[in-house]
């Protein structure tokens, strides 16, 4: 017999549920206008932003004008970048920059000024990093720390929103279960802000936490959002290829300092692919890794750092350095075996410029949201500026939904189900063959074949599946990410068909996925960059 859970309605004027960077700073943001209830599905320290090495891009030297900020990531962005939204996080961005080094995030320093490094991209030093390569640790701890200490702001860590309270037009809260109390929480709130990551974790070889499942993306598409740019999903072209060891992130900023990739006889290939070299844009490297794995049956290839100096590597790299030490190797002397991984997820819940989505009260920042910043392939360190952006511009307008949302009284029919399971821990086996099932058809190299036999295969998991079946959300979101992939028959950004391997005009427009309430279909929205600006 199944014990009955404890129902508990909670009110407040924001719900933020997500704690990475884009939710931490958003909350801090909305405490202007009213209370704040932040969710988080894990501890804070387990989000995205939290394990992120990489650093915040942001135009404030004074040779660095936000305009070729502008420029290098609408050229990166493969024709499919929102310019308004990227003039928006070029310009913003310093300020929100300048108002966390006010408050006193440590930034490191170079003498009295804050420290720029270069990234895969940019063409100036525009990148700030803390603790060297621990950026997201530290940007978080110091977000959270604030978020902690503030008393309008009330956190629940291990809560798992359950569904967001819609009727498809609005949205006024979310039922959310918390494990400590065996509670399910009714949480009404006029305002309420998705900010609970990517889905990267889908695959099997990924960078991300295994919490990142797109939750926040079904969450919307459920309550009646749109979709967007699922296809667009950016592999790391480093990440740690050692057997028996997780693909654990090097980050883009030790390629910036001047490391080397080599193939298997210790060449530099990537000299022959990109005037940039090591420093092109990632999927360009991810590519070029991938087809050296293939000529040369490699699993990976190396990174070399050995003709640096070996203080400075260690200094700068501290935490990359010591990770790799637990698997007996040296970042400064050692070649180290890479190989891509997913790493980001670059489309997601459609938002307009203030993370506005199409249901009233209802608005999403971070990597869940797609804005059209990124277009087809995100610039390196702008992910944590657009959190920050971002995450700002949802709560100033989230604050304008507080006044006028209708009430709820009545417990959705949610409120009677079982207390949820971890799907990860509960049903190992299938989590492990949907990830297959991305790694093997879903990957860097695309091909029609395969992209049909992904969806027979995931069709077949949704039907051997109960529509209670807690993994049945992931499978979902596998199969429209499948769906987008086989319908944009052209090569864009991070999206690379080997059966069509060229950018075609006809594609150059964002990919819309319509809420089940309206259609379960696909269509496509004009791109507005007509710059004419490309990858390489």
């Amino acid at each position: 017999m199944t014990t009955p859970l404890h129902r508990e309605s909670l009110r407040t004027d924001f719900l933020i549920i997500g704690a990475g960077v884009a939710g931490l700073y958003a909350a801090l943001h909305a405490t202007r206008f009213g209370r704040v209830l932040l969710l988080a599905k894990a501890p804070l320290p387990e989000s995205n932003s939290f394990h992120a090495q990489g650093g915040v891009a942001a135009a404030i030297d004074a040779d660095d004008p936000p305009e070729q900020h502008f420029e290098d990531t609408l050229r990166t962005g493969a024709g499919l970048c929102h310019p308004e939204a990227v003039r928006v996080l070029v310009n913003e961005g310093p300020e929100c920059v300048r108002e966390l080094i006010d408050l006193g995030m440590p930034f490191d320093r170079q003498g009295v000024d804050v420290a720029l490094g270069l990234e895969g991209g940019h063409r100036h030093r525009r990148i700030l990093h803390a603790g060297g390569d621990a950026t997201g640790r530290w940007l978080v701890q110091f977000l959270a720390d604030r978020v902690r200490r503030h008393d309008r702001i009330r956190l629940l860590e291990h809560t798992r929103a359950l569904g967001l309270l819609s009727d498809g037009e609005r949205c006024s809260g979310a039922l959310a279960y918390h494990p400590d109390s065996a509670s399910l929480l009714r949480i009404l709130a006029p305002a309420t802000i998705l900010a609970t990551g990517g889905a990267c974790a889908l695959w099997a070889r990924s960078t991300n936490p295994r919490g990142a499942t797109g939750d926040g993306m079904m969450l919307a598409y459920n309550a009646g959002a749109e979709l967007a740019d699922l296809e667009f999903i950016q592999f790391h072209p480093t990440a740690l290829a050692l057997p028996g060891a997780p693909p654990f992130l090097i980050s883009e900023a030790v390629r910036g300092e001047g490391a080397h990739l080599l193939n298997a006889n210790g060449e530099r290939f990537m000299l022959d692919v990109h005037s940039q070299a090591e420093l092109a844009p990632r999927d360009v490297v991810a590519r070029a890794i991938v087809r050296e794995q293939q000529c040369s049956g490699a699993n990976g290839v190396s990174l070399s750092l050995r003709h640096l100096d070996a203080t400075t590597i260690r200094r700068r790299f501290r935490s990359i350095d010591r990770r790799l030490r637990e698997y007996g190797l040296d970042l400064a002397r050692d070649c180290i075996p890479v190989a891509p991984a997913a790493h980001y997820f670059i489309g997601g819940v459609k938002t307009g410029l203030h993370g506005e989505t199409r249901v009233r009260g209802l608005f999403a920042c971070g990597e869940v949201a797609c804005t059209g910043v990124h277009g087809a392939n995100r610039l390196a360190s702008n992910s944590l500026l657009e959190c920050l952006v971002f995450g700002r511009r949802a709560a100033l307008a989230a604050a304008d939904a507080i006044d006028g949302a209708a009430p709820i009284t009545d417990w959705p029919a949610e409120a009677d189900a079982s207390p949820p399971s971890d799907a990860a821990v509960t049903f190992p086996d299938l989590r492990a063959r949907l990830a297959q099932i991305m790694d093997k058809h879903v990957g860097i190299l695309r091909h029609a074949d395969g992209l049909r036999e992904a969806e027979a295969e995931l069709e077949s998991l949704l039907a051997a599946s109960g529509a209670e079946h807690p993994l049945r959300p992931n499978i979902q979101l596998c199969r429209l990410i499948v769906q987008a992939a086989r319908r944009r028959e052209e090569s864009r950004g991070v999206h690379f068909r080997e059966d069509f391997p060229a950018s075609v005009a006809e594609f150059q427009r964002h990919s819309i996925i319509n809420p089940p309430n309206l259609r379960e279909s696909m269509d496509y929205a004009e791109a507005t960059d007509r710059t004419g600006l490309a990858a390489d």
